[in-house]
Parts: structure tokens; C-alpha cells; sequence
């Protein structure tokens, strides 16, 4: 943790040897977040792109994970800055922007993330002393971190292009949309076929550029693989998904 942070800084977090265990929440409630930030995770993410939280459920969720330590990330629901500069004012360390299309988008979540003259987000953070005190004006530019989605064809068509965006923070990819975009169905954790081989080309491009990628799926020996692969940050379902999982495992057990 850097002097005068609250949290460890997810910059870092992600620029370290170990790898990124991502929480995945999609449920507005405070009580949930609380578990999921004391489980173990190294990062707590808000979904409001596909999740049920809003902005101001967004704030109390903020709230609660960085009183608890660690660092939290929103995708926002569009590529949006009126959207990116919110999250970020209420507390969020890294941005992800879904459907990203080529590096002319990029550059405009780039932008919406950081500060003059380095980008054109307004200063206004309302939870900015929660994270930094009074150096947050100073050093959030150093700290924030936004995050591209590649889930696109034109993404992965422009890859080398989006890498090489100055300020990209890393690159997070959606497997379901990015099926979608190759012509097969929505899903994840793909074995095998175009999606696969998209997931190691994009894996060994990030690595040759220095910029972490990460991923989502839905088992931790998948996950496990993509790290092998060279993803630096997996997010592992989600608390609906533990649930669901859960509840058929007990009921499988109770009425065998």
C-alpha cells in the first residue's frame, strides 16, 4: 500500500509477479459486497453494464469495499464520460469500458479518466480524500487505471493500435460478446475454436506490450490456465453464480 492510500493500488496490484483475483459483483446489496471484499479477493469489480446497481447503490457498494481495504473497479455501462468520470468520483481505482471498438475509443475512456493536461475529466471527486486524503488532485492521474474491453472484432482486429493508446491501463476481455463477434454463441470458458485461439493471441500480445490483460470465466481451473497463458487478472463468476452452484450442490446432496 503507498503512503496515504487507503486501499493497495490496484496500478500496482496489477504490475506485480502475483497474479489478480477479481470479485465480480452484479448485486446492489452492501451486505453481499462486504462478503465478497472479505473473501480474499484482491479486487472487488461493480458490474453496471449487465448488473442490477445503479449510481447510487454504486456509491454505498464503493463505500463498503474500500472500507475494507481494497480497491474497486466499475464497468461502466457504455463508453460514456459522463459515466467514467461518476465512477471514478465515487471512489472507483480503475475504470472498464465494454464494447470498445478501435483506439479512437480508447483514447476517449483514456481521456475521461484522467485529469488535465493528460486528459479532460473535471475535477470534482467526492470520495477523492476517502482513497488519498488530500493528495488525491496530485497523484490520481499516477493511480487510475482504465481498462479497454476487447470483445469486439474491431478490437481484436486493432490490437496492436489499442496497446499502444498512451495511458491504457490494461485490456479486459468478454468472452460471450466476443463469440458473438466471431460468429459462434455467448458464453465462456472456451476450449476450443476461434474464441480460444483469440484468447492466446490476445494473451501473448499484452505480455509482448507490457500492458495486463484480463478475463473473465466461470470455473477457477479455467482461470488458472488463462493465467498460464499470461493473464494477469481473472474474475471468477459471480456471487449468482456461487448461488446457483451452491444451491444445486446441496439439493443434489439432500435428495440423493
Amino acid at each position: 500500500m503507498l503512503d496515504g492510500m487507503t486501499t493497495p493500488s490496484l496500478r500496482a496490484l496489477l504490475a506485480g509477479r502475483d497474479p489478480v483475483a477479481l470479485g465480480w459483483l452484479t448485486s446492489p446489496d452492501p451486505l453481499l459486497a462486504e462478503a465478497m471484499a472479505l473473501s480474499g479477493f484482491d479486487a472487488i469489480a461493480l458490474d453496471m453494464q449487465h448488473g442490477a446497481i445503479d449510481a447510487g447503490e454504486a456509491l454505498r457498494l464503493l463505500q463498503v469495499i474500500t472500507g475494507a481495504g481494497l480497491p474497486a473497479v466499475v464497468r461502466v455501462p457504455w463508453n460514456e464520460p459522463a459515466a467514467i468520470m461518476k465512477a471514478l468520483d465515487l471512489g472507483a481505482w480503475g475504470v472498464i469500458a465494454p464494447m470498445l471498438e478501435g483506439p479512437e475509443d480508447v483514447r476517449t475512456l483514456v481521456s475521461a479518466c484522467l485529469f488535465p493536461p493528460r486528459g479532460q475529466r473535471s475535477f470534482g471527486p467526492t470520495r477523492g480524500k476517502a482513497l488519498l486524503g488530500g493528495a488525491y488532485g496530485a497523484r490520481a492521474n499516477d493511480e487510475v487505471v482504465p481498462i479497454a474491453m476487447i470483445e469486439t472484432r474491431g478490437a481484436l482486429e486493432q490490437l496492436d493500435e489499442i496497446l499502444a493508446v498512451p495511458g491504457l491501463g490494461g485490456v479486459f476481455v468478454g468472452p460471450a460478446d466476443l463469440s458473438q463477434a466471431l460468429g459462434g454463441p455467448p458464453g465462456a470458458d472456451f476450449e476450443d475454436g476461434p474464441v480460444r485461439a483469440a484468447l492466446a493471441d490476445i494473451a501473448g500480445r499484452c505480455v509482448a506490450r507490457g500492458v495486463p490483460a484480463g478475463l473473465y470465466t466461470r470455473s477457477a481451473r479455467y482461470a488458472r490456465h488463462m493465467l498460464e497463458l499470461g493473464y494477469r487478472f481473472v474474475a471468477v463468476g459471480s456471487p449468482l453464480l456461487y448461488v446457483e452452484q451452491g444451491a444445486a450442490e446441496v439439493l443434489r446432496e439432500l435428495r440423493s
